[in-house]
């Protein structure tokens, strides 16, 4: 299988035109022709059919799309990294990462991409959802991690990694924690001061899913940052209400919380059409192609 074989594919499949593909790939419609027949015989069937002047994709063709252009962008990304290396450029990635995310889970993606650009220059940013989307808008970062971002957007592309929910973490001498690591009913929670990580940027509706399941917020502590919360939960301050991704670190137990089913989606987020660095590229397809499933524990 030959790259230039998979950028013609891809050209077809966006367009599902034949003349329009070979123009956007500046060749000839018989050799894009031929060389996606050589991709049909490699694969062993039809990836498009021609029916008159229209095109369409069968099933093969609309399962290999996905992983073709995978496999595409990542030839870019290591075709790109070895000029970059050849000539010593030095470039700089911004990235924003929504104050809920815990940053131990995306330490395996960007300590590989840091092996492979070693002379890159990390721009790491926080903020709530709100204040990234403006930075993703206005062009200051490449690239941004976390939720409710405004998905449904035509200008946003996103790729979702897990799901996340809410949990109670408390350190391991608490009594909560040493239970039989059943769920806990929200009432169970009212004997103690409860810790409420403001940076999971909760929403209007999950607050009143929270609530209306029975979970008091009135009368709690309130923290901006994950390493606040865990010195206060590790001090006794009281248990914390978190996203179950964050904090998974030796001394603190995660604990659901019975009948509350609220979830959100966590995503790599970038804008649609504007021009991607191999850097940004090569973090977005490690984000991608990452094993999210132990995440949760």
């Amino acid at each position: 299988m030959e790259m230039q074989q998979v950028r013609y594919f891809l050209a077809v499949a966006q367009t599902l035109n034949f003349t329009r593909a070979a123009e956007q790939c500046n060749v000839s419609q018989p050799a894009l022709t031929r060389a996606i027949k050589l991709l049909e015989d490699e694969l062993g069937g039809d990836l498009i059919r021609r029916e008159g002047r229209l095109s369409h994709l069968p099933d093969l063709g609309q399962r290999m799309v996905p992983l073709l252009r995978q496999c595409h962008e990542s030839a870019v990304t290591a075709k790109a990294l070895a000029t970059s290396l050849k000539k010593g450029e030095i470039a700089t990635l911004n990235v924003a990462v929504a104050s809920a995310v815990d940053i131990a889970l995306l330490m395996p993606a960007l300590s590989e991409m840091y092996a492979a650009f070693p002379e890159l220059l990390l721009r790491l940013k926080r903020g709530g959802s709100p204040a990234i989307r403006q930075m993703l808008e206005k062009g200051e970062v490449d690239l941004a991690i976390g939720s409710a971002f405004g998905e449904g957007s035509d200008r946003l592309d996103s790729w979702r990694m897990f799901d996340d929910y809410f949990d109670i973490i408390a350190c391991d001498e608490h009594d909560l924690a040493r239970g039989n690591g059943a769920a806990l009913e929200p009432t169970q929670l009212c004997a103690y001061r409860l810790l409420l990580h403001k940076g999971v940027d909760a929403t209007d509706a999950e607050v009143e899913r929270l609530t209306s399941a029975g979970l008091s917020l009135v009368n709690v502590h309130e923290v901006d940052s994950l390493g606040d919360l865990e010195a206060l939960v590790r001090a006794g301050f009281g248990v914390g209400l978190t996203l179950a991704s964050a904090l998974r670190t030796g001394g603190i137990r995660h604990l659901r919380i019975h009948s509350i089913d609220v979830e959100r989606p966590v995503s790599v987020c970038m804008i649609s059409g504007r021009p991607r660095s191999r850097e940004a590229m090569a973090l977005l397809n490690l984000l991608r192609g990452a094993d999210w499933t132990m995440v949760l524990g």
